[in-house]
């Protein structure tokens, strides 16, 4: 016989077969204990205890080999590293990109913006014997570009030639290449992140050596218009020693790339 448990008292009464209340009857609760149904249940309660207790220590290892894991990982991604191939391929990509040239256009050209017939390059050039140019005006000359001028162009690497609105035509003529010496040194940062130091030299082409700032072709020009021929039209020390420089790269994914975010 079981009684359920009113309200209004704190102790309900239970026969063998059904559990104590747990309340105040203290006899009770250990009558209960002892048989059979009481046994298994308290075996229950244990293994619920037990199988609670693994779950933080689970949790910890987990999280233990999880830090082992990336450390791991780091250390694995600093000894791989950037090799020195890695490194010439995006040093080299990145000095190709940067090719100097010098931009003048033929026919009746005016000055304009962009264009100044008068300034001191389509003098370089007519010196050369690749230009012949005839004064019109004060801002006009008629520039007309030699059998010779035009195989020399043409011969280049990365020559471009169109023809503008106004009937001219422009010439684009790159000047030099930049040559990768050697990489002096690779320090890594991170896994994905590292500086490398390289030297690199100019490599003039028939054009280049006539704005080489050094020659002798220009120093009959005043320093108004070596300067202007520097900051406008391409010439620069071709035949300088190698330059040294530091680069930043960073890893995504695809690979090694210049930081283009600095």
């Amino acid at each position: 016989m079981a009684l359920d448990r009113p309200r209004s008292h704190p102790l309900v009464i239970y026969d063998n077969d059904s559990p104590p209340a747990y309340g105040y009857d203290v006899a009770a609760f250990f009558h209960f204990a002892a048989t059979d149904r009481g046994v298994a249940m308290f075996e229950q309660e244990l293994e619920l205890e037990k199988r609670s207790s693994w779950g933080p220590l689970i949790l910890v290892i987990a999280l233990v080999g999880s830090i082992v894991g990336i450390i791991g990982y780091y250390a694995f991604q600093l000894k791989k590293g950037l090799s020195q191939a890695e490194a010439t391929a995006v040093v080299e990509a990145q000095l190709k990109a940067k090719t100097p040239s010098v931009t003048f256009r033929s026919g009746k050209v005016q000055a304009s913006g962009g264009e100044q017939p008068k300034d001191p390059h389509y003098k370089v050039l007519e010196k050369a014997g690749l230009l012949k140019l005839t004064n019109v005006s004060w801002d006009t000359n008629i520039v007309v570009v030699t059998d010779g001028g035009e195989k020399m162009f043409a011969s280049i690497p990365g020559f471009k030639k169109w023809k503008n609105a106004d009937n001219t035509w422009s010439y684009e003529v790159p000047l030099a290449t930049r040559k990768l010496i050697k990489i002096d040194g690779i320090t890594l940062q991170n896994p994905a992140a590292a500086h490398v130091e390289y030297e690199w030299q100019w490599v003039p082409n028939q054009i280049g050596d006539l704005f080489d700032v050094s020659s002798g072709n220009l120093k009959s020009y005043t320093t108004w218009d070596r300067q202007k021929l520097i900051d406008r039209y391409g010439a620069d020390f071709y035949h300088s020693d190698p330059k040294k420089e530091t680069v930043s790269l960073v890893k995504g994914d695809k690979g090694w790339q210049l930081n283009t975010g600095l």
